[in-house]
């Protein structure tokens, strides 16, 4: 299964923080996706229209998965925009991502999920199919394929189409290496041969160049990764670092990236870069990867950074009080980016 994927190619939460001068916002949307949020709270659906027909036109694969991703989130407590956005324009192929994604999450919270994916998985497919050369929707058909137990000739099925559209998009190279973990548990190197090759393979300025970090993660909590070598950790890092100084400080978009590459940093015992790490993200939170270990991730971002911040800068210690706890991955939705 390895070897043909390698050929193949909740709303915004405030608070002020504990000993800081400034807000610290959970999962906040950015200058785009901000206004669409808005409006759709008030029942409009043009702006969110607007906004995925301009990733769709000008390709903005990563864009477009995590806003349809967000307002997907949206709709579940607040629908009607959606529902508004459908009856008017039936064969609009952004109001279908956005259902079809929020069709998956709600099977995803359910028991009786695996059965429910499975009945779902035509009407996404047939979406993913009409999408063209949109990879996003191909995503949103991986996490159903992962959620229904598909085995593994459907799955690298599947994933075949997905790296036809897009050979280095994220959310679906995130997609399969989450497969890969749930269906070969143990797999711990497996999963970073496949997160190492995705990243030499992808333009410099990829995000799916720092897939590795992501792998990383998955080794040092819920999947334990005995016999993976610590220099492998510290290249995931390492390249997930170079990727992040190449976006601005305090900027939300990279911010799920350097919550993550912080978190791995503190497991690794590497503290001082944890803390630059947080640092520039500023004020911007991400659920994940908090919530693998607790039902409040914003209290332990805020945790980790006071712990932080309170370690002498300039020298390197091992994981003490601030180290993240071991995860719970059974916390992990479909869509995570």
């Amino acid at each position: 299964m390895l070897r043909a994927f390698l050929r193949g190619g909740p709303a915004a939460g405030r608070v002020r923080g504990a000993g800081a001068d400034d807000d610290v916002f959970l999962d906040a949307p950015d200058d785009r996706l901000g206004p669409a949020l808005v409006a759709a709270a008030r029942g409009a659906y043009g702006p969110a229209a607007e906004l995925l027909a301009a990733t769709r036109a000008h390709a903005e694969w990563e864009h477009r998965d995590r806003y349809a991703g967000r307002l997907a989130a949206f709709a579940r407590s607040r629908a009607e925009w959606l529902r508004e956005w459908r009856a008017a324009a039936p064969d609009d192929p952004d109001a279908l991502l956005v259902e079809a994604r929020l069709t998956v999450d709600r099977c995803w919270d359910s028991p009786a999920r695996a059965e429910l994916l499975r009945q779902a998985g035509p009407a996404v497919a047939a979406v993913a199919e009409a999408g063209g050369r949109d990879p996003v929707p191909w995503r949103i058909v991986l996490d159903t394929a992962r959620g229904a137990h598909a085995g593994h000739t459907e799955f690298a099925r599947l994933w075949a189409q997905a790296v036809r559209r897009s050979p280095h998009h994220y959310g679906c190279h995130v997609a399969a290496l989450e497969y890969l973990a749930a269906a070969s548990p143990g797999a711990h190197r497996e999963c970073l041969d496949f997160a190492e090759t995705a990243a030499q393979d992808a333009p410099e300025d990829a995000l799916v160049r720092t897939l590795p970090v992501r792998a990383a993660l998955g080794c040092l909590t819920d999947r334990g990764g005995p016999g993976v070598e610590r220099t492998r950790l510290d290249a995931a890092a390492d390249r997930a670092i170079a990727l992040s100084a190449a976006y601005p400080a305090a900027d939300p978009w990279p911010a799920e990236l350097r919550n993550a590459l912080a978190y791995v940093l503190v497991r690794l015992g590497r503290r001082r870069e944890a803390a630059e790490q947080l640092r520039l993200t500023g004020p911007y939170a991400t659920s994940f990867p908090w919530d693998r270990e607790t039902d409040d991730p914003l209290g332990r971002f805020l945790q980790v950074r006071a712990n932080l911040q309170a370690t002498a800068p300039g020298r390197r210690v091992t994981a003490g009080s601030g180290h993240p706890r071991r995860g719970r991955g059974s916390r992990r939705g479909p869509g995570e980016h």
